[in-house]
């Protein structure tokens, strides 16, 4: 037996003995190294940019002897253009590249699997980054990272700014090599993912629908997700027995979602909310799981983003819709200073089974600003409470199971109560060593210019740099509109007004995806405008945001006579992230106001994410002043979220039928403190018209002489007065 030991030890050696270290410098050389490569080969990729890339890896290493694909320098090999990784062999490892300035089209940026028929197995992928690997439109879905095959690890990557359609990271279990798979998502850092504005949001998918009754014993452990905002769910677990643990959450708008599959584990994870709106925690549905050990700091999301929902399910649900939660333990969590949390969520004509055989057990809640604990929108008998903790103040009458003391917060750890501290000691262990995810504002200078003609305006726009357009002129004439692709503001110390002169055209001002327009302190006269609208956005269909702010500013004149239906148009599959309209008048204008209606496909697609439009006057107006539309029954989404506060609506009427303000889908609206006079008189001055539970606040309005109203069961009303 001895000798046998020492003769593999020898061919061990050998093997050692024989690797080489074989530098390539471009795709043809790597082709060759890959073919030709052996056990405990390392290949190194020179430094320098990879362009239009597709790196295919296809070789075999064994357990002992791994083949190391690695960069020269970590993160010197920069990845750009039209590229991805594809590894379909077994025992690799890739190290240190760095995928920016590009995008891979509909395929995933790195997958294990180089084909149909290659899929990876043991292999690892480190210390490398994708940033901002966009495709260029928003609606074209694609995946940074596909998991195959059995038994790989992502470990110590970046993954920041992820806008276009498509889960971030993706575990696939397509068929019986892809199951029961044990893969390692490990120490990576997920950086911050805007709102998308649609299902598809997701940072991490473990399994979909269809495979859902399939265990994956996919591990997630140690990573940091910071400002994940895509949708509802930051981590989505389609399948059984997998393990979400020792994460850290920091400001994200969402939660883990148990969505399908059984006996899962999300434990030790710290949910750090810091009373960031929309920051939840965990949503439980199906059968067996665990939630345990997780600390909630500050956590301030409601309903399906609370800090913990337990959702009703549907009777004799398939296993893809709403199996009923039975058999969970939740058990050792802590709740700090967060909002309630929700049992029997979701419940309505459909999901209408509560939890069964659900433990409840040793729980604590410290709670100074809330008068609840929870929320329960059905029969909670079939959760069983043991020896959880509230504070002595709280005034909610509890069922048995729950103790108040003085000061539950006492039993927190120190580490709990400095909960910012612990994430930031947490971050300095995930993501790529090499790499700086952290999100700073643009500090790019600003530059300031007096345009007095059409052509010396776009002679700026055309270096796509910050800029302040002061307008010194009081007549442009227009061929093109005018593009608007970084931060620009317009502004004018004038007390004339300014036109702007065209032909038929599409508009004045177009935003394109990255682009943000300001008009501030212009008067504009729009009766030579012969324009579709007087702002759009591209419609493109970017995966870029953009912005529009309008302030202390007059906007008059635009006219159907001259082919304007609307000062401002959003087109579909683009999307803002805030409307933002602040201290302006806007004054005959015979056209809609702010059209934001094209995403008519029903998916939960909308236009804009915010829409603040305050201290504003509208008069005779000659169409509907803002109309949004959100459709259909997707419940991912945070919004739109509408704010049409302290404003005057003098005299503005629509066409039969139409309401002055439409308001369709909008998850969140607060419209208070406006006057509307001789509005709509013998029509519908307000109409809000949803398809999944909304939250609309309408208080303390004066509705004199205007139309009616026509609201629905989330419209919550105060304080308004009708004349």
């Amino acid at each position: 037996m001895r000798k046998i030991v020492i003769l593999c030890f020898s061919f061990i050696c050998s093997l050692h003995c024989f690797a080489k270290t074989i530098p390539v410098k471009n795709i043809d050389e790597l082709n060759v190294a890959n073919k030709q490569a052996q056990p405990g080969d390392v290949i190194i990729l020179q430094n320098g940019v990879w362009a239009n890339a597709l790196i295919k890896i296809t070789c075999n290493g064994t357990k002992e002897s791994p083949i190391h694909f690695k960069a020269q320098t970590n993160g010197k090999v920069i990845v750009s253009g039209l590229s991805s990784l594809r590894i379909g062999g077994n025992h690799l490892i890739v190290e240190g590249l760095y995928f920016t300035n590009g995008h891979a089209a509909k395929d995933a940026v790195i997958s294990f699997r180089a084909s149909k028929e290659q899929v990876a197995n043991h292999s690892r992928v480190t210390n490398c980054v994708i940033e901002s690997f966009n495709n260029p439109k928003r609606m074209e879905e694609n995946n940074w990272v596909l998991f195959y095959g059995k038994n790989n690890q992502l470990d110590h990557c970046s993954f920041q700014g992820k806008t276009n359609m498509g889960v971030l990271l993706a575990v696939v279990l397509d068929d019986e090599r892809s199951r029961e798979n044990f893969h390692s998502i490990n120490h990576n850092y997920f950086g911050r993912r805007i709102p998308l504005g649609s299902n598809g949001g997701e940072i991490i998918r473990v399994g979909v629908s269809q495979h859902c009754q399939f265990n994956s014993n996919t591990q997630i452990l140690n990573n940091y997700f910071e400002y994940c905002d895509g949708e509802t769910e930051i981590v989505s677990i389609k399948s059984g027995s997998n393990i979400v643990k020792d994460n850290v959450f920091k400001e994200c708008q969402g939660s883990v979602v148990l969505r399908h599959g059984d006996n899962n584990t999300v434990s030790h994870n710290y949910f750090i909310g810091n009373d960031k709106p929309g920051t939840g925690g965990v949503r439980i549905i199906n059968k067996g799981q665990k939630v345990t050990s997780n600390v909630f700091y500050k956590c301030r999301g409601v309903d399906f983003r609370s800090p913990m929902a337990i959702m009703n399910g549907i009777p004799n649900s398939p296993a893809h819709r709403y199996v009923q939660v039975t058999d969970a333990f939740i058990r050792d969590n802590v709740f700090f200073e967060c909002a309630p949390v929700t049992f029997c969520e979701g419940s309505d004509t459909e999901r209408t089974l509560p939890p069964s055989g659900v433990v409840f057990e040793r729980n604590d809640f410290y709670n100074s600003r809330d008068s609840i604990i929870y929320k329960a929108y059905d029969d909670i008998s079939g959760i069983r409470f043991i020896n959880n903790t509230t504070s002595q103040s709280l005034s909610q009458s509890l069922p048995n199971g729950f103790d108040k003391v003085l000061n539950p917060g006492s039993k927190l750890p120190q580490s709990t109560r400095n909960a910012v501290a612990l994430s930031d000691k947490s971050y300095a262990f995930t993501g790529a060593s090499w790499f700086s995810a952290k999100i700073n504002p643009s500090t790019k200078k600003i530059t300031t210019v007096n345009c007095n003609t059409t052509a010396e305006i776009n002679h700026q726009l055309a270096k796509k740099i910050p800029l302040t357009i002061i307008l010194t002129n009081q007549q442009y004439k227009l061929l093109n509109p005018f593009q608007v692709e970084s931060r620009v503001q317009f502004i004018s110390h004038q007390k004339k007004p300014v036109q702007f002169e065209t032909g038929n055209m599409e508009s004045v001002f177009i935003i394109a995806g990255g682009g943000y327009l300001i008009l501030n302190q212009l008067i504009v006269d729009g009766s030579k405008a012969h324009t579709k609208y007087f702002i759009a956005s591209d419609s493109a269909g970017s995966s870029s945001h953009y912005n529009l702010t309008i302030k202390n500013t007059t906007i008059s004149n635009f006219n159907k006579a001259n082919g304007c239906e609307a000062v401002f148009f959003a087109y579909k599959y683009i999307i803002a992230d805030k409307i933002a309209v602040h201290n302006n008048t806007f004054l005959n204008n015979n056209c809609t106001g702010f059209q934001m209606n094209d995403e008519t496909d029903n998916k939960g697609y909308y236009s804009a994410e915010k829409v603040f439009i305050s201290h504003t006057s509208f008069t005779n107006q000659g169409g509907s002043l803002l109309n949004i539309y959100r459709g259909g029954n997707d419940e991912s989404t945070l919004g739109p979220d509408l704010v049409f506060s302290h404003n005057k609506i003098n005299n503005c009427n629509t066409a039969a039928g139409s309401a002055l303000i439409e308001l369709t889908g909008v998850q969140q609206t607060k419209i208070f403190s406006n006057q509307f006079s001789g509005c709509n008189s013998q029509g519908t001055l307000l109409r809000y018209t949803d398809f999944v539970r909304a939250d609309h606040k309408l208080e303390r309005n004066a509705i004199i002489r205007s139309g009616t109203i026509a609201e629905n069961k989330f419209v919550i009303k105060k304080d308004n007065s009708i004349k």
